[in-house]
């Protein structure tokens, strides 16, 4: 039985950040900041991308590594 060549992208894109949504106390412990201070990103738009499922936040691993790599960018060409 041949073995399937292809490799689900979202693997490559999280790049060891957890295999589910995370939530802003997720992203707070992550980037080691309040979690007012993720709340206020989303209300200014200026951090990661989240989205709602009912009432609760849930951010997408790839959205917070291309966030991450974002941020690393303007920052090398500041």
């Amino acid at each position: 039985m041949a073995m399937p060549t292809d490799v689900d992208p979202r693997a490559t894109l999280r790049d060891g950040l957890p295999d589910r949504y995370l939530t802003p106390d997720d992203i707070a412990e992550m980037f080691d900041v309040p979690l007012e201070t993720v709340y206020q990103w989303r209300k200014k738009r200026t951090g990661p991308r989240g989205f709602r499922i009912g009432k609760h936040l849930r951010y997408d691993p790839a959205d917070i590594r291309a966030y991450v790599d974002q941020r690393k960018q303007a920052e090398a060409a500041a």
